[in-house]
C-alpha cells in the first residue's frame, strides 16, 4: 500500500512523500515524483526518517521524572496518571499565580498546522485557560517584518520562476545543504550565479562568483550595489514612478553609501562591489534568494528590507524571474484564526518571547513562569544562551511537560514526558515556505506503544481539566476543514498537494519610505544597522548542518557518524595568530559560555570569521553546544534571534593534567 504524506521538518521544501506500508509496517519512504518541487527526491536527512520512526530510543509511554532535573532518569506511568498529575499541577498554579504563569512553548520541530507549526495545537486549550501567549521569534521573524515594510507582504516571488532568471544572487543561503530542491530551478535557468556568504559553502563552489562580506554587513552591501546601479543611470524610472513611493528620499539614502565606504564596512574589495553592481544594472531579470540565516543579527530585518527594495529600483518585480524569494508563507491564505481561536481568551494576556526563554524563566515576575509546556521544540539545543536556559529549566519550582519523540536534552529536564506521534502516524497539512503548494499528510501506520497525536493529547487534557468549551474537542478532520475553508480539501487529500494562487508582489505600491516602520519606532528609510557584538575576537557563524535539521536527527547514530566531531573552521591567518594547527582540539568561548570543537583550517572562511554548524545535542558534546555562546538579544525587527551576531575567542584545549 502506498500512502501520500509530507515531510514535517523546518525546511522551505515541505516535500511530498510516499510511504510504502506492508502488513502495517512502513517499509519504504520516497519523494513524490508527481510533486512539482519534490520531483521524487528527499534529502540525505529525511531519507533516514523511517529510522527515527522505529528507533530503539523512541519514546513510547508517558514518563515521570525520578532523578534530579537534568539527570534524564524517569519511570513509566499511565496516561491517566500523567494527565491527572498535569491537571492537578496546572490547577494549583492557576489558583495561586493565575493562568499567565503557564507558558505553552512551541517550536518548529514539526511545521504541520495540526500537530506542530509554532503553537497551533493546544492553543485553544491554553486560550480557554488564559495562559501566556508564545511569540515564535527563533526563525524568520526579523526578515519577514523587513520584507513586509517594503512590500506590504512577506510573500515574494514564486521560487519556480528562478528558472527564468538571468542573474541569481544566492545571498546568505546554502540550498545544497538546506532546501536543495530549489537548485533544480536554479540549474534550469542557466543564469550567472553569485554566492554572497562569509563562508564558501557547497553552494558557493557551484556558483560563478563568490563574495564574502563580513557577517551582519549585508544591508551596507545592498546599498553599495544600489549606488552603482543609480550612478550608471540603470534604475527603472517608469517602474519607480508607477509602482513605488518614497524614491527621492531613498535615492538620497543610497547616495550615502558609495562603493569605497561600503568596501570598508563589508571588508570586500571595492572593485568587486562595482563589478557586481554593474552586472545587476545590465541584467534583467535578476533574482535574489535569501534565507533565514542572514537576518539573525542586529540589523537582520533592515537587511531583508533592503533586499526587497533592490528589485524595486531595477524594476525586476515586474518581470517573471525577477524579485526576491525569502519566504512564500505570506501567500498562503489559511484560516489560522479559526484554528487558534484567540476569541476564547477570557482577557488579554502577556506575550513571552521564544528566544528569551532563559530571561523569562529566571527573571520574569508578576507572575513568574511556573509551568512550561514544550511542544515540537528542544530549547536546550536550539535556544540562545544555553547556560541560562539550562539554569531556568533546573528550577525545582518549575513544572515542565515535554511532548517528544526521543529523549532530547530538553526531555532530561522535564517533570512529565508525553510520547508524541510522528508524521506517518497522524493527520496533518503543511504549507511550504519555499514553494506555493499545500501538502497533505495522511496517517500511514499505527503509532507505537501509547504515543498520541498532539491534538488528541490536548483533547484528553482538556477533558481532565474539566473544560466545557465544545471547540476543544473538535476532531482532526473538523480542524482541517476549519483551517482550509475555501480550498478544495478533497482534491488536496486525493492528490497529496494543491497549488495556491500567490498574492500580488508588492501588495500595493512598494514602500521605500515606510510609515508602518516609523510607527513602530524604526527609521522610515532603509539603512545599514551594524552588528551589536563588535568587540575583539572572531565572528562566529553557526549555519545549518548537512546532516541535522536544527536538532532533529541529533540522536541518529548514522547521521552523527557522518557529521563527525564538532568542528570549527578558521582562516589559516587567524589560526596562526592563535597558535592553532589543523586538527587541534579547541575551546570556543566568550562571556556567555563555551563549547569544544576540533579546529579545521581553510580559506573557505574569510579572515575574522569562524564557522561551525548547529543541531548537535549537549549530551553528546561534553554538555555544551555552539548556542552556549549566543546572546539572548533581539534583532532590530520583531524580536528576532541573533545567532550570527556573536563574537568568540578560540584557544587550544589544554590536555588533562597527569594523575
Amino acid at each position: 500500500m502506498k500512502v501520500l504524506g509530507a515531510c514535517p521538518l523546518d525546511c522551505p521544501d515541505a516535500c511530498s512523500w510516499v510511504v510504502t506500508v506492508e502488513d502495517g509496517v512502513a517499509t519504504q519512504l520516497r519523494g513524490n515524483k508527481d510533486h512539482p518541487v519534490t520531483r521524487g527526491a528527499l534529502c540525505v536527512k529525511v531519507n533516514r526518517y523511517l529510522e527515527q520512526v522505529g528507533a530503539p530510543d523512541r519514546l513510547r509511554y508517558p514518563l515521570r521524572r525520578t532523578g534530579p532535573k537534568g539527570s534524564g532518569r524517569f519511570e513509566r506511568i499511565s496516561w491517566d496518571t500523567a494527565l491527572a498529575e498535569i491537571a492537578t499541577r496546572l490547577t494549583g498554579i492557576i489558583d495561586e499565580f493565575g493562568a499567565e504563569a503557564i507558558w505553552p512553548f512551541h517550536g518548529t520541530g514539526s511545521l504541520g498546522y495540526l500537530q506542530g507549526m509554532e503553537g497551533y495545537p493546544g492553543r485553544r486549550m491554553f486560550n480557554v485557560l488564559g495562559a501566556s501567549h508564545h511569540r515564535p521569534t527563533i526563525c524568520s521573524v526579523a526578515g519577514s517584518a523587513g520584507v513586509r515594510y517594503t512590500l506590504g507582504t512577506s510573500g515574494g516571488m514564486d521560487p519556480e520562476d528562478l528558472a527564468k532568471s538571468k542573474l541569481i544572487l544566492l545571498w546568505g543561503t546554502n540550498p545544497l545543504s538546506s532546501g536543495h530542491h530549489l537548485w533544480k530551478f536554479i540549474q534550469d535557468s542557466g543564469a550567472h550565479l553569485v554566492a554572497i556568504d562569509p563562508v564558501r559553502t557547497k553552494t558557493a563552489d557551484r556558483c560563478d562568483e563568490h563574495l564574502a562580506p563580513l557577517p551582519g554587513t549585508d544591508a551596507a552591501l545592498a546599498l553599495g550595489l544600489l549606488h552603482v546601479i543609480v550612478a550608471l543611470g540603470a534604475q527603472d524610472d517608469a517602474y519607480l514612478a508607477a509602482h513605488t513611493e518614497g524614491w527621492p528620499e531613498f535615492r538620497d539614502r543610497i547616495a550615502e553609501y558609495p562603493p569605497d565606504r561600503v568596501a570598508r564596512i563589508t571588508g570586500l574589495p571595492e572593485d568587486r562591489i562595482v563589478d557586481l553592481g554593474t552586472r545587476i544594472a545590465h541584467t534583467r531579470p535578476t533574482a535574489i534568494r535569501a534565507s533565514q540565516g542572514m537576518q539573525r543579527h542586529a540589523g537582520g530585518g533592515m537587511a531583508l528590507r533592503l533586499l526587497a527594495c533592490l528589485p524595486g529600483v531595477t524594476g525586476d518585480w515586474a518581470i517573471p524571474g525577477g524579485g526576491l524569494h525569502y519566504s512564500t508563507s505570506g501567500h498562503f491564505r489559511l484560516d489560522t484564526a479559526a484554528l487558534i481561536r484567540d476569541d476564547l481568551l477570557p482577557h488579554p494576556v502577556r506575550t513571552l518571547s521564544m528566544t528569551r526563554l532563559g530571561e523569562a524563566l529566571l527573571e520574569t515576575g508578576d507572575p513568574p513562569v511556573k509551568a512550561l509546556f514544550v511542544i515540537a521544540a528542544n530549547p536546550v539545543g536550539s535556544n540562545p544562551d544555553q547556560r541560562r536556559v539550562i539554569e531556568g529549566l533546573s528550577r525545582d519550582d518549575l513544572f515542565t511537560v515535554v511532548l517528544e519523540h526521543v529523549a532530547t536534552d530538553t526531555v532530561d529536564y522535564a517533570d512529565i514526558v508525553l510520547p508524541a506521534t510522528m508524521q506517518p502516524e497522524h493527520l496533518d497539512v503543511l504549507a511550504g515556505y519555499g514553494h506555493l503548494y499545500l501538502v497533505w499528510n495522511e496517517p500511514a501506520i499505527a503509532p507505537p506503544g501509547e504515543c498520541l497525536s498532539t491534538t488528541e493529547t490536548f483533547r484528553r487534557l482538556s477533558r481532565r481539566l474539566g473544560l466545557t468549551e465544545p471547540a476543544l474537542y473538535d476532531t482532526d478532520e473538523e480542524l482541517m476543514r476549519q483551517l482550509l475553508k475555501g480550498h478544495d480539501l478533497d482534491r488536496l487529500r486525493a492528490d497529496g498537494f494543491l497549488a495556491i494562487e500567490p498574492g500580488p508582489v508588492p501588495d500595493g505600491k512598494l514602500q521605500f519610505v515606510s510609515a508602518r516602520a516609523a510607527l513602530a519606532g524604526h527609521d522610515p528609510l532603509p539603512d545599514y544597522t551594524p552588528p551589536a557584538d563588535a568587540g575583539p575576537g572572531l565572528v562566529l557563524i553557526s549555519a545549518a548542518s548537512h546532516y541535522f535539521l536544527n536538532t532533529t536527527f541529533g540522536s541518529n547514530p548514522e547521521l552523527r557518524r557522518r557529521a563527525g566531531e564538532p568542528r570549527i573552521t578558521l582562516h589559516p591567518a587567524d589560526a596562526e595568530l592563535r597558535g592553532i594547527a589543523d586538527g587541534t582540539p579547541v575551546v570556543v568561548t566568550n562571556a556567555r559560555g563555551s563549547f569544544e570543537a576540533i579546529a579545521e583550517l581553510s580559506d573557505r572562511v574569510r579572515p575574522g570569521v569562524a564557522a561551525t554548524t548547529k543541531g548537535r545535542w549537549a549530551k553528546f558534546t561534553n554538555g555544551a553546544t555552539v548556542n552556549a555562546t549566543v546572546a539572548e538579544r533581539d534583532a532590530d525587527y520583531g524580536g528576532g534571534a541573533v545567532f550570527h551576531d556573536n563574537r568568540v575567542e578560540v584557544t587550544a584545549r589544554q590536555a588533562p593534567a597527569a594523575p
